[in-house]
């Protein structure tokens, strides 16, 4: 089970609180996990597993998203034997292993294409969107005690959902060289994404906490591009994002995979409050280098690693990784607790719970 601390402030003062920098009762706590490894973690605390609140409830986790899902008439031919995303078009495989299974990028619809057909990509209506269903779900996040962020991990996203389109070394090639049919696909996806997003915030602001994008930057040795190119092409575009927030009084949160320490300078210019995912393995990444060199500049959300003693170790050494990387953080205000990415299908359900645990020990204020 998980023996939670003892609470004096509800999730939306705890997380609110956390963004402006000033200690809470605890720390802030968040919570992604591949399918298997969910209903494992839902079958050892008794909770049905599509019980997701009750779930969530018992970890202590005190933010979440919600969906706005496009009812528009269909954009993109659905493929036999895949799964095609509604909104931009990208197409999956279903894979199999030993220990789940996941949705696999493939057959990429803009590889082989001209630049004509590149410029005029067929794209989503922002007016075909349930936003009354979007609406009715912030409601039920807030009556049900947690805060709520918009957007998510890949809002405001270039790299990756280019590379879903062309494939990643043609995107890149193409982001690199400005390839013009690509900027004008690429402006036209954000500007959607922009819009949806825009209109969610205009009418729920007041039960919205932060907003959260992201951008994967890195590998786990360096940079992926280089910081001449981030300014010149996605610093702008990213930018658009971070000043709509802004203009709601929302802070805004960065998901950035791999080694990407490299660009939270950039990212403090431009107004990003904080940054998830750390995976502290990588380069330039570890909770010490990022405390010395931020703390207090930038929250962190993340730095329990899913390829660490959470999956490859026992309960003792996840809970000790846990409190270590809680002891370092804590020290610089505004950090969120949470695995480093989803937690992954082959991470034992013990380790999953001792993580927790350590959070509600180790994570408390005094």
């Amino acid at each position: 089970m998980i023996r939670k601390a003892f609470e004096t402030m509800t999730s939306r003062e705890r997380v609110e609180r956390t963004f402006a920098g000033i200690n809470t009762d605890r720390v802030t706590i968040g919570y992604e996990s591949n399918p298997a490894s969910h209903t494992r973690l839902c079958e050892a605390l008794n909770i049905p597993p599509g019980d997701n609140w009750a779930l969530l409830k018992a970890l202590g986790v005190d933010y979440m998203g919600f969906p706005i899902d496009y009812i528009g008439p269909e954009v993109y031919p659905q493929i036999p034997g895949r799964r095609r995303d509604p909104e931009f078009g990208a197409v999956m495989r279903y894979i199999e292993n030993e220990f789940g299974y996941y949705w696999d990028f493939c057959d990429f619809p803009l590889m082989d294409a001209d630049d004509e057909q590149i410029a005029a990509y067929p794209l989503p209506d922002p007016d075909h969107y349930d936003y009354e269903a979007a609406g009715a779900y912030i409601d039920k996040i807030s009556r049900e005690g947690f805060a709520v962020f918009a957007g998510g991990g890949g809002f405001g996203n270039i790299i990756n959902k280019t590379g879903k389109l062309f494939g990643m070394e043609l995107a890149l090639m193409n982001l690199m060289t400005e390839h013009e049919a690509t900027m004008t696909l690429l402006d036209r996806r954000l500007s959607v994404m922009l819009e949806i997003t825009r209109r969610i915030i205009e009418r729920h602001r007041d039960k919205l906490s932060f907003v959260w994008m992201g951008e994967d930057l890195g590998s786990q040795y360096k940079p992926l591009i280089s910081l001449k190119m981030y300014r010149r092409v996605l610093r702008p575009r990213h930018q658009r994002f971070i000043d709509m927030a802004k203009a709601y009084e929302l802070p805004v949160m960065v998901h950035t995979c791999g080694s990407s320490s490299w660009v939270y300078e950039d990212f403090i210019e431009m107004g990003v409050r904080g940054v998830d995912t750390l995976q502290p393995e990588a380069a330039d990444m570890s909770p010490e280098y990022l405390a010395a060199r931020f703390g207090g500049r930038l929250n962190f959300r993340g730095c329990i690693s899913t390829a660490g003693p959470l999956a490859y170790g026992d309960e003792s050494e996840t809970e000790a990784v846990c409190k270590a990387t809680l002891e370092t953080m804590k020290r610089c205000g505004g950090y969120h607790f949470a695995p480093s990415h989803a937690i992954q299908d082959n991470t034992p359900v013990a380790n999953v719970i001792a993580m927790y645990n350590a959070a509600h020990r180790y994570g408390v204020y005094q």
